[in-house]
């Protein structure tokens, strides 16, 4: 069995859009819809960048490679585009999505990111074949919305997966279908599934049999639904030659590129009808144009991710000055404690963040722990704040007096026999003062505000 594709390519910018962002290529071997993102000029780069990319893959590919080829395609094109984000800066933030069937054989090859859409219509059913990469899918998709609430949501169409300057590393949706001689094929950007109902596009699949109009009655009623966005939309259907009647023709071989990446971008593709002729008059008068509060024409909220990077960055960079000015503020900050066996001056907290540190020592002093007296001992081990270095300094004075006062008295010499009795008592007394182990207290909270670690005590 030799199949072959009979197929019609349309795209329109629609009735409030004044360039077309959307780009669409169908050949005998390839069908591709590229709705570009990015600003007045970015989606029109993007979406064409892609369609110029994959529109080398036109031609015969052995069936065993298709889905492999097509993907490595894709991401070329997703580096090209990247790599004119880097060098025109007015680029930046552009990326388009990709829908786009590759036929080898009887196979198709089908590649999906972003939120343009694949139909199928077989034995009489149309299928949707493609999952949106969208905010609201996922929502979906966790029940967390229902398809009545899908439809009105005001951020149904914010992507979360795209081709372009928002993902170095895009994820793309790839499988491998038979193709079925009698199948008809869909592909189309938003700017149609997002305003023409599945039961709708069913109908028109199945009455219209020519494959341009019935593109050309799609388009019509999407701009009848108000065309705010482009339209591009793509009808293949798959034929047996082998089972052709006599005396017709082949389907043509010839590429059909419509949107951004054809020649004359932003002509309309449609035939004629009264929705057609209304976007022909809008367009003509740019000095009134359509007022829309949900779409400019320079940039399109709904598609652009740059808003929530920036106010992650920021976030990211308002917590990153809030840790930065509380580590500042602990540097500023000092008490004394114990390394286990000598006093010490460290700078910080006394407390530690986890496994982080908040304190450096500053100086090991010759006060040893085991000469305090036990009560002051035990504060030292428990850490004495300070206001400042100098009020540390001062409570380390305090502790070395209180250290040597808990020393044991000197041992005195007797006096000679004569003087025995004076020198006795004088000895006695020198002896009972020492072994007091008295000494002048650390200041108290009136003195700077400095803890006072061996006041009252006696031993």
């Amino acid at each position: 069995m030799s199949i072959a594709l009979r197929y019609a390519a349309r795209s329109d910018v629609g009735l409030v859009r004044s360039n077309n962002q959307d780009s669409g290529y169908a050949g005998s071997h390839l069908l591709v819809v590229a709705d570009g993102m990015g600003g007045h000029a970015g989606g029109d780069v993007a979406s064409s960048v892609a369609i110029g990319r994959l529109a080398q893959l036109d031609s015969e590919t052995p069936a065993s490679d298709i889905v492999a080829t097509l993907e490595e395609s894709v991401l070329e094109a997703n580096q090209e585009i990247l790599r004119r984000a880097r060098d025109e800066p007015q680029l930046r933030g552009l990326g388009t999505t990709i829908t786009a069937l590759l036929r080898a054989e009887g196979k198709f090859a089908l590649a999906h990111i972003g939120d343009s859409r694949a139909y199928l219509l077989r034995a009489e059913e149309t299928t949707q074949i493609t999952k949106d990469h969208t905010f609201v899918q996922r929502l979906l998709d966790e029940g967390r919305l229902t398809e009545d609430e899908a439809e009105r949501h005001p951020q149904r169409s914010v992507l979360m997966r795209v081709l372009g300057d928002v993902d170095a590393d895009p994820e793309l949706d790839l499988s491998l279908r038979p193709a079925h001689p009698g199948d008809r094929w869909m592909l189309c950007s938003d700017g149609l599934s997002g305003l023409v109902s599945l039961d709708t596009i069913d109908a028109t699949l199945k009455e219209i049999e020519d494959p341009g109009e019935c593109a050309e009655a799609l388009i019509q009623l999407a701009l009848k639904g108000g065309g705010p966005d482009n339209i591009t939309c793509i009808i293949a259907d798959v034929v047996d030659l082998d089972a052709l009647p006599r005396g017709e023709e082949a389907p043509s071989s010839a590429p059909q590129i419509v949107g951004s990446a054809a020649r004359n971008r932003h002509a309309p593709t449609t035939a004629s009808g009264p929705a057609a002729k209304a976007a022909a008059l809008t367009r003509e008068e740019p000095e009134a144009p359509y007022e829309d509060d949900d779409f400019s024409e320079e940039e399109p909220p709904r598609r652009s991710l740059w808003p929530a990077l920036v106010a992650l960055t920021l976030l990211l960079a308002l917590l990153g000055g809030l840790l930065w000015a509380g580590y500042a503020w602990s540097q500023r900050q000092y008490y004394v404690g114990t390394d286990g066996t000598h006093v010490v001056l460290y700078q910080g907290l006394a407390q530690d963040l986890g496994p982080i540190s908040m304190s450096e020592p500053v100086e090991v002093t010759d006060v040893e722990l085991e000469d305090l007296p036990e009560v002051t001992r035990q504060q030292v081990e428990s850490s004495i704040s300070a206001s400042d270095r100098e009020s540390a300094e001062l409570i380390i004075e305090r502790l070395e007096l209180a250290a040597s006062a808990n020393q044991p008295p000197p041992v005195v010499s007797p006096a000679p026999s004569d003087a025995g009795g004076a020198s006795d008592a004088g000895g006695r007394e020198e002896e009972e003062a020492a072994g007091s182990g008295e000494m002048e207290p650390l200041p108290t909270s009136t003195d700077r505000g400095i803890p006072h670690p061996g006041q009252g005590e006696e031993t």
